[in-house]
């Protein structure tokens, strides 16, 4: 890459220091750093003939509007860059306006930086598709039905409702009778189960609504409500459509509108509404016929620990996906909707093993962003430029989310460009889809690389994905961790409101002036993302990122304590005397954490195990339980470099005949107490019962004599 660092001043020439971010930049793909007052207006010519220059292939420029940023994307796009090799940075509402000069030039000179960092690691672009019919269901809505009509397959589902009165045209819509009993499916494959107590056989004659009850029976669509009063215009109709006890059948669809329906999702569901405004009714019309949409996650099912041979094992995902995108097809199996996949990485940051991934922004984009940023000196960077210690002198790292969140601290920069005292501390950005994309990884590696803190600045009520303050067991369990790890409470969850800039700011004050200075020096680590050297992983799975970021902070502080509480991605594993030595533990496990000797020793590895619970689940006498968190004395670099510990000793059997172990003492005792009177005799006129013989022999003995 070579990259230049354009810096304009915007209209606010005392927002930064441009001198002073020239000299804060330091990446060494950064080519030149050039400023300019109003870059993208009489700058355009000048920045154009720096990026031939120097053979310019990225551009990152201080730009937060929009206008702005259009006009030097096109100047690159004129020497010859790629649409995506422009990025900007936000030196200004998120800066200059909100911090003073010698902190916002800093967090400036550290966030072009952490740009480019970014940028090395960007994934190259993917889409997944889904194809789709035209064919919506809207439930109980005329108005939102005659909207739609002109653009899609409308059924109108009545509901129990009576549409006899002409308010709204119809003409164009379908109206079925019915009321909704369950709905299923996902985009293009919805089912609705409706139950009404007039079939499909009524020809409209009207009778049961002449003879019947006001208000029992409707008009348009004929049918009879549940509460209905008996009486003898059940037995009126001439076609005998009247179902006193109610039918049911199945309305399938593309696209569901249910307006005051049910929530399907914590954040809702691709194709699915629960309300109806003109927003819903584009997003309907723009997925008619299916949908085309960036790929947002990297799968290798390969790595999941979902279960096996009719076995649940870890959940996470599924239960972390505010969206329906993640799905049990059976009990030891997951599957992935991508096309209704909205990007929030509560799977990937949920995930122990690293079998579904973000690929915008990866582990490793977050982590080289925060390495970037964290990559200062004492007192700030630009401590010598500005004298004394001015600049940023409590690094903390805030995973910002790029919807509501963003939106808000955007708005209290233009209220205090506008005049208003607003300023909060200046923590470091890395941007985040949502902060589900936040785990304890991301958070253990933040401190590792020297962070005094995190700040996780999210949505709180607004939250497009998981709701109100989604990250709050999250900041329970790390600083669990951290204060056992003696780093005290260092994580701290923020829910900007656009109209309250003082609260979050005294609230960030609060978290911020708390903080000891980190014990972990900045700018000197560089995550690998593995747990060991020889992982047969990927880099960057949460467990071995985590794992390598532990060992990092454990080498700073080291605590007293043994276990380190607060961890999920992390399992201790203990063995009771009903363990039969059977195989089944060692088969389920997805990371290969447990292995059986052939003389009889049940191994554990403790730095393997992601403590999804398959081997707890599965091990047919009960024998195993998974505690989760760290043991340091189990670690290897603290048994003389051992992985492997025995949970479990017991006694292998060998074949009397070919000498092979081929089962554990208990094992065969326990099927011989079983079913020993069943086989008795079948091995024949050998001296030894047939339970001592291995399969293969065993089959020889009572097949071939």
């Amino acid at each position: 890459m070579k990259v230049g660092a354009f810096v304009c001043d915007c209209g606010a020439p005392d927002a930064i220091d441009a001198e002073g971010v020239r000299e804060g930049v330091g990446d060494e793909d950064v080519e030149v750093v050039a400023s300019a007052s109003h870059l993208c207006g009489d700058g355009l010519g000048k920045a154009a003939a720096v990026v031939e220059e120097y053979d310019l292939d990225h551009v990152v420029a201080t730009a937060p509007d929009a206008g702005c940023q259009r006009r030097i994307q096109e100047m690159a796009e004129a020497q010859g860059l790629h649409p995506d090799a422009t990025a900007f940075v936000d030196h200004r509402e998120g800066s200059g306006w909100v911090h003073d000069t010698a902190e916002a030039t800093e967090k400036t000179a550290r966030t072009i930086d952490a740009t480019v960092a970014g940028l090395r690691e960007e994934a190259p672009s993917r889409t997944v598709s889904k194809e789709a019919g035209d064919h919506v269901v809207v439930v109980g809505d005329a108005a939102a039905a005659e909207s739609l009509s002109g653009r899609a397959d409308v059924t109108l589902l009545a509901n129990g409702l009576d549409f006899g009165e002409p308010e709204h045209d119809l003409d164009d819509v379908d109206v079925e009778r019915g009321r909704v009993r369950d709905l299923s499916g996902s985009f293009g494959e919805f089912e609705l189960t409706v139950e009404a107590r007039v079939t499909e056989d009524c020809i409209g004659c009207m009778e049961c609504v002449k003879q019947g009850p006001d208000e029992a029976v409707s008009s348009y669509p004929v049918d009879i409500a549940p509460d209905a009063p008996d009486g003898e215009y059940l037995d009126c109709c001439p076609v005998d459509a009247i179902e006193p006890e109610g039918v049911e059948r199945t309305i399938e669809a593309d696209q569901v509108v249910y307006p005051g329906g049910p929530t399907r999702g914590r954040g809702g569901q691709l194709g699915y509404f629960s309300h109806f405004d003109g927003g819903v009714a584009a997003a309907v019309e723009s997925q008619l016929g299916g949908i085309s949409k960036p790929q947002h996650l990297d799968i290798d099912m390969n790595l999941c620990a979902s279960g096996d041979s009719g076995v649940e094992g870890c959940t996470r995902c599924t239960e972390a996906c505010p969206h329906e995108a993640v799905s049990r097809p059976a009990v030891d199996e997951v599957a992935f909707d991508e096309t209704a996949c909205m990007d929030c990485g509560a799977c990937t940051s949920a995930c122990p093993t690293g079998a579904v991934e973000l690929r915008e922004p990866s582990n490793e984009r977050l982590a080289r962003e925060v390495e970037s940023l964290l990559d200062m000196e004492e007192g700030g960077r630009l401590s010598s430029f500005f004298g004394g210690d001015s600049g940023i002198e409590s690094p903390v790292i805030a995973f910002v989310c790029s919807e509501q969140a963003a939106d808000a601290l955007e708005s209290y920069g233009r209220r205090a460009g506008r005049g208003e005292d607003i300023s909060y501390q200046p923590i470091l950005p890395v941007r985040v889809n949502c902060t589900d994309t936040v785990g304890e990884a991301q958070v253990l590696h933040a401190l590792a690389a020297g962070a005094d803190g995190v700040a996780i600045v999210g949505c709180g009520d607004d939250c497009l994905h998981s709701g109100p303050d989604p990250k709050a067991e999250l900041v329970e369990r790390m600083n669990i961790a951290t204060n056992d790890l003696e780093l005290g409470a260092r994580t701290a969850f923020f829910a900007p409101a656009g109209d309250d800039p003082a609260s979050f700011a005294d609230e960030l004050d609060g978290f911020v002036e708390g903080l000891e200075p980190s014990p972990l020096p900045t700018g000197e680590h560089e995550a690998t993302g593995t747990g060991r050297p020889d992982s047969p992983r990927e880099p960057f799975t949460t467990h071995d990122w985590a794992l390598e970021s532990l060992r990092r902070i454990l080498a700073a502080t080291d605590p007293d304590r043994d276990v380190i509480r607060g961890l999920d991605t992390f399992g201790r594993m203990e063995v009771s005397d009903d363990c039969n030595l059977t195989p089944t533990c060692s088969t389920l496990c997805p990371t290969d954490a447990i292995q059986r000797t052939g003389d009889g020793e049940l191994q554990f590895n403790h730095a393997d195990c992601v403590n999804c619970g398959l081997c707890e689940s599965g091990c047919p006498e009960g024998a195993i339980t998974i505690e989760p968190g760290l043991e340091r004395s189990r670690l290897p670099e603290n048994r003389d470099g051992e992985e492997w510990e025995p949970v479990f000793e017991g006694e292998m059997i060998e074949c009397v005949r070919c000498g092979t172990p081929f089962t554990s003492r208990g094992s065969m005792e326990k099927v011989q107490d079983e079913v020993g009177d069943l086989v008795e005799g079948v091995a024949g006129d050998t001296e030894h019962s047939i339970f001592e013989y291995c399969d293969e022999c065993r089959a020889q003995i009572v097949f071939q004599g």
